[in-house]
């Protein structure tokens, strides 16, 4: 583990503290104009994600009706009742997206695959940044909102299904996340500058309690109009 990343992970709470968890219940309400534009607005409002910690595999519940759930693992989605009986699948759902535009309109298993890989990674980092295969490297410095935050650049293990195999995490200096930088491979390399704030500690672990996302330029400049994805969380729990 390189130095900022023991800074970072011993910020949010100690590697040690972590594995003493195997799930999280994160309840949330997530906006912005991506579901606009995705033709799917509201559909993840009041939702409980349900997360294992170390395996990628997510829970939303409830999802499209009070009687069922989204379950996401790398290469599946499955629609099942809350007693976990098999409804719909969807196999490979990231092949789903090929030949989409950002007017395209997405389905249910668009929406649960986006959000699903989206916040299995938000939800673990940084201690995501420990598990066997990732690679990390401490790159220049970035200066944003009067502070200079330390950036780790992030290569991804293929057995892990995330945004795009390179993504960006900038460290204020408590160690917290001030931002998370990557592009989306589903969404043609659009690129997604995410804000974690309000963080909470919640059975000795620091959780940001909301995020903003919004595109960046090319010069990496946040644009500001439109937010692109909000997520409102409320009090998560540890197992």
């Amino acid at each position: 583990m390189n130095d900022l990343l023991e800074f970072a992970v011993n910020a949010h709470g100690g590697l040690q503290r972590w594995n003493e968890f195997t799930e999280l219940h994160a309840p949330v309400s997530i906006g912005g104009a991506i579901w606009q534009f995705k033709q799917q607005p509201g559909l993840l409002t009041d939702k409980v994600f349900s997360l294992k910690t170390h395996v990628e595999q997510l829970t939303i519940t409830p999802f499209t009706t009070e009687n069922l759930q989204s379950v996401f693992v790398p290469g599946r989605m499955t629609l099942e009742t809350l007693a976990g009986d098999v409804v719909e699948t969807r196999d490979h759902p990231e092949e789903a997206y090929a030949g989409h535009t950002i007017e395209s309109a997405w389905d249910k298993f668009h929406v649960a695959y986006f959000a699903s890989e989206a916040l299995w990674t938000y939800l673990t980092s940084p201690f995501l940044y420990t598990y066997p295969g990732f690679e990390t490297e401490e790159i220049e410095p970035w200066t944003e909102n009067g502070e200079t935050w330390r950036r780790l650049k992030i290569t991804f293990p293929d057995y892990i299904a995330s945004h795009t195999k390179t993504q960006i995490t900038h460290f204020g200096p408590d160690g917290l996340m001030r931002r998370h930088d990557y592009t989306v491979d589903i969404l043609a390399g659009a690129t997604g500058a995410n804000y974690p704030t309000n963080y909470r500690e919640f059975q000795g672990i620091k959780m940001p309690t909301t995020r903003r996302i919004y595109a960046y330029d090319d010069r990496l400049q946040k644009v500001p109009e439109p937010l692109l994805v909000s997520l409102d969380f409320g009090d998560l729990k540890f197992i």
